[in-house]
C-alpha cells in the first residue's frame, strides 16, 4: 500500500494506482507531486521521474535538497537533453535520455527498464513514477496521440502494482482535453491557490 502522508492524511492507496495532480500554474502542484515520490523515497520505495520540462540534473538536484534522501532509488527519464542538442550523453545507472517528448515508445521502454530494475532485479516492489508534465506531451504531440501514450503507461503502472502521478496545467488545456484525460485515472489532486502560500487541495475518485 501507499500513502500521501502530508498531501491527504490517513488515506492508504492501492498499488497499481495512478493519480492527476491538476492545477493552474504557480499553484505548488510540481511540490506536491515531488513531496509524494520523496514521501516514498524515505521509507526505501523505488522513485521514476519521467521528465519533459527540466534535465535529469536539475531533478536529481531538486529531488534531494530538501532532505536527505540518497539518490540511491531514485531514476530519471530525461526527454529534453538530447532534444536540446547540448553535447553527447548517453544512458548512465540513474538517468537514461529519450530523444524528446515525442520519442513515447522510447520514453515507454525506458521506463520499463528502470521497473524491471527495481521490481524484478532489486526486488523493491512499491516503486512511484512521476511524470512530469502531461501539458509538455500535449505541447507536442495531439490528444488522440498523448491519450494512447498515456492509457499504455498507466497500464505499465497497474502492471508493476506501481503509483503513478502525473502533473498537468489545467488552465492550459480545454475543458474536452481535461475530461478526456481525466478517464485515465483513479484519482485526481485539485491544487488552487489558497490566501497565504500554502495551496487549497480537493481530491476525487475512488482512490481517495
Amino acid at each position: 500500500m501507499y500513502d500521501f502522508v502530508d498531501i491527504v492524511p490517513d488515506t492508504e492507496i492501492d498499488p497499481g494506482t495512478n493519480v492527476l495532480v491538476a492545477g493552474p500554474p504557480m499553484t505548488g502542484k510540481r511540490r506536491i507531486a515531488f513531496d509524494i515520490l520523496r514521501t516514498g523515497a524515505i521509507r526505501g520505495d523505488g522513485s521514476i521521474v519521467v521528465t519533459t520540462k527540466d534535465s535529469a540534473e536539475k531533478v536529481l538536484e531538486e529531488f534531494t535538497q530538501e532532505t536527505d534522501v540518497s539518490n540511491e532509488n531514485v531514476r530519471v527519464v530525461d526527454c529534453v537533453t538530447k532534444q536540446r542538442g547540448i553535447g553527447t550523453v548517453d544512458d548512465d545507472p540513474k538517468i537514461k535520455y529519450a530523444s524528446s517528448p515525442i520519442d513515447m515508445t522510447g520514453i515507454g521502454i525506458k521506463l520499463s527498464e528502470f521497473l524491471q530494475e527495481f521490481y524484478e532485479n532489486r526486488g523493491i516492489t512499491e516503486n512511484r513514477v512521476l511524470l512530469h508534465s502531461v501539458s509538455t506531451l500535449l505541447m507536442y504531440s495531439d490528444l488522440q496521440t498523448v491519450f494512447r501514450f498515456l492509457h499504455v503507461f498507466t497500464g505499465r503502472i497497474q502492471s508493476a502494482d506501481a503509483l503513478g502521478i502525473y502533473v498537468i496545467d489545467s488552465t492550459a488545456h480545454d475543458d474536452q482535453t481535461m475530461n478526456t484525460l481525466k478517464q485515465l485515472f483513479d484519482g485526481i489532486i485539485e491544487v488552487e491557490s489558497g490566501d497565504g502560500d500554502e495551496p487549497v487541495i480537493t481530491t476525487a475518485g475512488a482512490s481517495f
